[in-house]
């Protein structure tokens, strides 16, 4: 119960990896039992600050490749939690593009070559690809100014839709790639809900909400006395596909009837609409955490010792 046996610190960097070195810092230095974090960037930051205090990963997209464990079965450090690794999610979103797209011919793919986990990505799009008749046109976006560039590249190449793989940067843009999608017309898939809940067209991917509430077990477990190097890095279990219907109202699209039937949810204006067709405001509002925090967990005793 936090306030009674537990205290949690919360530290946010607003986008801003270059305070998230400052933010490990100071949280190792209050010596917390756990350091939980909210993918790669804050982890890096929180491994480089300790290898003593456990850290549970709320999400990486390649633990390994990143090295922050030596593997997913042993993890072998201080580090373990939940990855995101599944590289076939970007193959499944073309395939989704060009059912919704049957002509679809050509499309660009937004992201950081260099991300861990992004060269399998890719090479599963490129499979998929090859079976649709599509080309691609792979754009690099490092920096928030490179975002634009990719929309006008993405133009000149006539591509006639948009793949954004998951990274830091274009989370943080999310709003600002909504409205450039909007504003090029282009249908866009991402891998993250929070783009369709800021108006992008649909995502397909891993559940991010879930994977947190799994890392809670991950810290129940090392608050009890267990090591990050005897708990195996757990994989994704459950994927969403969300749809916003409204977005595809601006571009002039129309979601067949087929793929809607699929979608986990369905978004008209505010609300959520289930499979069923039922309204699911909570579901609506649910958000998960951006990727740039850290939150730490430090038992309060009442009576008797703790195990540290």
């Amino acid at each position: 119960m936090e306030g009674k046996n537990i205290v949690i610190e919360y530290r946010y960097a607003e986008g801003k990896p270059g305070r998230l070195s400052e933010f490990a810092a100071e949280l190792v230095r209050l010596n917390v039992d756990v350091i939980v974090t909210g993918g790669p960037a804050p982890t890096r930051a929180a491994k480089e600050a300790t290898v003593t205090i456990p850290i549970v990963m709320g999400f990486d997209n390649d633990p390994v490749g990143s090295g922050f464990v030596a593997s997913l079965a042993r993890p072998g450090g201080n580090i373990t939690g939940l990855s995101t690794l599944s590289p076939e999610i970007s193959g499944k979103q073309l395939e989704l593009l060009k059912e919704i797209l049957p002509k679809l011919s050509r499309a660009a793919i937004f992201g950081i070559s260099t991300s861990p986990g992004n060269a399998q990505a890719l090479k599963e799009t490129e499979l998929a690809a090859g079976a649709l008749g599509v080309k691609l046109q792979y754009l690099d976006v490092r920096e928030p100014k490179d975002i634009e560039i990719a929309f006008r590249e993405a133009s000149k190449g006539h591509a006639e839709a948009v793949l954004m793989l998951v990274s830091p940067v274009l989370n943080t843009q999310r709003m600002r790639i909504v409205d450039l999608a909007v504003r090029n017309q282009v249908p866009a898939v991402y891998g993250q809900q929070e783009f369709v809940e800021a108006g992008g067209l649909m995502t397909y991917g891993v559940s991010l909400t879930d994977l947190f509430r799994r890392a809670a077990t991950y810290v129940d477990k090392i608050l009890k006395g267990a090591k990050p190097a005897d708990l195996p890095v757990e994989q994704p279990t459950k994927f969403e596909f969300i749809i916003n219907l409204k977005a595809a109202k601006q571009i002039g699209l129309t979601i067949p009837p087929n793929v809607l039937v699929r979608a986990d949810k369905v978004i008209r204006e505010s609300a959520g609409i289930n499979r069923h067709g039922v309204a699911d405001e909570r579901a609506a509002q649910e958000r998960s955490s951006a990727p740039f925090w850290l939150r730490v967990m430090r038992l309060r005793p009442q009576g008797g010792r703790v195990k540290r």
